[in-house]
């Protein structure tokens, strides 16, 4: 047997500062919450939760006993004051006398003993908290206790590391019950250092802030220690399957598959993809034992909302089988996934359940990697961080004997718990286009930098694509992971696959296309160089031409239709005074999205153009000093100053176009809310030009 050359269980780092220690009780709670979420080994994104006792002035001036809770919807990571809720302790201490409490009446209950009710709906454990007799309690779901606590014959070995000092309270959902449990178990046994909940997590506690923490990286790295000396020599999941694949054969995979995979997963709305081939993923998804672990369940309950009770799995095998086999074998499971999951609804559920999306959070690849599925980057990548806590756990607790899960009884009753469901609705409404990839051309202009921003501020993720690629990405900067962008040139059919392959590795396809990369020439027809026609159809019309290509391709392989936008101009419909090279491409896009939109009906891929007029705002091509301004203003007889009140003067409304009016018409066409049955149409966006009238 191959020994294993790290850990199967990580220590975790005692985080606590020597010095700048708030002075008060709920600063003391915050530093310690910030502490334990700051490392995602101890504390789940949104999971666990800690509590503080003291006393606190009531709206009448009176000093209370109150406890702090963290509230319901946040994390312990980046938790402030504000997001703990306060509580009279005299209303909560009685209740642990009661033999029961349901869940309505625990929370009706809990809102009526906060000392002020702007504050949060406190965590769905509180009581547990209340009923520990300790100024601090901190509740968590660290890798090392949760690999026993996984394993089936954990009580017994959370026995034989911590003797007496621990107590081992069986699997019950969170809530009055298990509050009593844990607060009975503390009180009866005044030597118990630590609560561990079967297949759930860690109860510690102190009188100090500093105490309760301290304890909880000690029994984390106590337990992490003996998991590691107890599975010595164990390979992780059995060891490896086969041959490992290149990195470059997988990245191939990869950008062939995702879009099957995005279109397979977005069976009621679009989905963002994140995409994992990190070491720890691809030793999972590669080894001997993954085809197994993947069936039993969640690692944690936390999980279950986020990544649903298993995820979808995709045998494959890279050495027989390629793209085409993968994108056929995804659809074909996909559908599976989702009959089993209403099957599982149907079973457990009743006529109150409400049937939540369908589709797979999690998707494994044998032997490729992992893709987490998520209706923006958030919950996407929200996916993936917690199946890497399922992927720790499991491997530890298969090392050490067999992983262990919830029933699926158990299982639906917290994924459908509506304590647990309420945090889901804390989240803010989702956009327009939510779930999108937008692909917008000439991002780094004062036109495409504000249609990326108006499709982002719409729930879209943006791919800017510009040749000046720094220009795109300072345009782009404010959005984080919103945003992509990418330099390149629309005239090379590489440097265009690159970019729809960056946007399909980063967000795993396209479902809006804007062309709007241009440029902008003014001669008479005599003194046109080849040159400037050339350059003006290559950018223009081939350029247009090649991003509609590989669209079509990626949009095709997802099967989820989509939008296709052209920023074309006026001179599309009227002829141009001395500017037959744009006027004339600008013709030939118009007429390309027309045929586009004939070809794409089928697949439910709508074209569409957009005809702005004489945008001199913002724009690189109107600068100052640039020659297409001088030009124009040359055609026309007057100064270049003078261009702005030229325009305004000859439309109808008597108005100046900007590029936020252009980004507006663009996102009618890319909603299919707005425009879904709309294809091979033209929006004018000119004020009024009489001569550009549609006929």
């Amino acid at each position: 047997m191959t020994t294993k050359t790290t850990p199967i269980v990580d220590q975790v780092e005692d985080r606590w500062p020597d010095a700048g220690i708030p002075a008060d009780t709920l600063g003391q709670l915050v530093l310690a919450s910030n502490l334990l979420g700051a490392d995602r080994r101890v504390a789940n994104f949104g999971g666990g939760n800690t509590s503080a006792k003291g006393t606190a002035v009531d709206h009448l001036g009176r000093e209370q006993r109150v406890m702090w809770v963290k509230g319901s919807g946040s994390d312990l990571a980046t938790m402030e004051g504000k997001h703990f809720t306060g509580l009279r302790m005299e209303d909560m201490e009685p209740l642990i006398e009661r033999e029961e409490m349901d869940d309505a009446t625990m929370v009706a209950y809990l809102a009526k003993s906060m000392v002020d009710p702007s504050m949060p709906r406190s965590s769905i454990e509180t009581l547990l908290h209340a009923f520990i007799p300790a100024a601090h309690v901190h509740h968590t779901h660290p890798d090392g206790i949760n690999v026993i606590a996984g394993t089936a014959d954990g009580e017994a070995m959370i026995a034989e590391i911590f003797g007496d000092e621990a107590a081992w309270i069986p699997y019950i959902r969170p809530g009055f019950l298990l509050s009593k449990q844990v607060g009975e178990a503390v009180r009866g046994n005044p030597n118990l250092k630590l609560i561990v909940l079967a297949k759930h997590g860690l109860v510690c506690w102190g009188d100090t802030a500093e105490e309760a923490y301290k304890t909880t990286i000690e029994v984390i790295n106590k337990a992490a220690a003996w998991v590691d000396a107890k599975t010595a020599g164990v390979e992780r999941f059995g060891g490896p399957l086969g041959a490992p694949l290149s990195d470059e054969d997988r990245r191939s995979l990869l950008v062939e598959a995702l879009p099957e995979i995005r279109g397979a997963v977005s069976s009621e709305r679009h989905k963002i993809l994140t995409v994992d081939t990190s070491d720890k993923a691809v030793e999972f998804v590669s080894s001997k034992e993954a085809s197994q672990l993947v069936t039993v369940g969640a690692a944690c309950p936390d999980h279950l909302v986020h990544t649903k009770r298993v995820p979808l799995w995709i045998p494959f095998d890279p050495v027989t089988e390629g793209a085409a086999e993968l994108g056929e074998r995804v659809r074909e499971l996909a559908e599976a996934y989702r009959v089993d999951y209403r099957a599982y609804v149907e079973q457990f559920g009743d006529e109150s359940t409400v049937l939540a999306d369908p589709d797979a959070r999690v998707v494994l690849i044998q032997h490729v990697g992992l893709v987490s599925v998520g209706i923006n980057t958030k919950t996407s990548g929200l996916s993936r961080d917690l199946y890497h806590r399922a992927i720790e756990v499991m491997a530890g607790a298969q090392a050490l004997g067999e992983f262990v899960s919830l029933s699926n009884e158990e299982s639906f009753h917290v994924e459908y718990w509506p304590l647990e469901l309420y945090k889901l609705s804390l989240a803010p409404p989702p956009g327009e286009l939510q779930g999108q990839v937008a692909f917008v051309t000439g991002a780094a202009g004062g036109i495409g930098g504000a249609i990326a921003e108006n499709l982002i501020e719409k729930g879209a993720v943006v791919v800017g694509f510009d040749l000046d690629g720094n220009g795109a990405a300072e345009t782009l900067s404010a959005h984080g992971d919103q945003a992509l962008a990418v330099g390149g040139d629309v005239t090379s059919e590489d440097a265009v696959d690159e970019a729809y392959t960056a946007a399909v590795l980063q967000y795993g396809g396209v479902d809006i296309v804007v062309s709007n990369a241009g440029i902008a020439s003014s001669s008479p027809i005599t003194d046109t160089t080849l040159a400037e026609w050339e350059r003006n159809h290559r950018i223009l019309v081939t350029g247009y031409f090649l991003v509609a290509r590989e669209a079509f391709k990626i949009l095709r392989r997802q099967r989820t239709g989509g939008s296709m936008v052209f920023v074309a101009s006026k001179n599309s419909l009227v002829a141009g005074k001395n500017a037959s090279a744009y006027s004339s491409a600008k013709a030939a896009e118009l007429h390309l999205a027309r045929c586009l939109a004939e070809e794409g009906g089928a697949d439910g891929i709508r074209v569409n153009t957009v005809n702005p007029d004489a945008v001199l705002s913002g724009s690189r091509i109107w600068g100052p000093d640039s020659t297409w301004r001088k030009e124009r203003a040359a055609a026309y007889g007057i100064a270049p100053n003078e261009l702005e009140e030229h325009y305004r003067q000859r439309n109808t409304l008597k108005v100046n176009i900007l590029p936020a009016d252009i980004a507006q018409a663009v996102t009618h066409f890319a909603s299919s809310a707005r425009s879904g049955k709309s294809t091979g149409n033209i929006l004018n966006v000119d004020g009024g030009v009489p001569a550009a009238y549609s006929r």
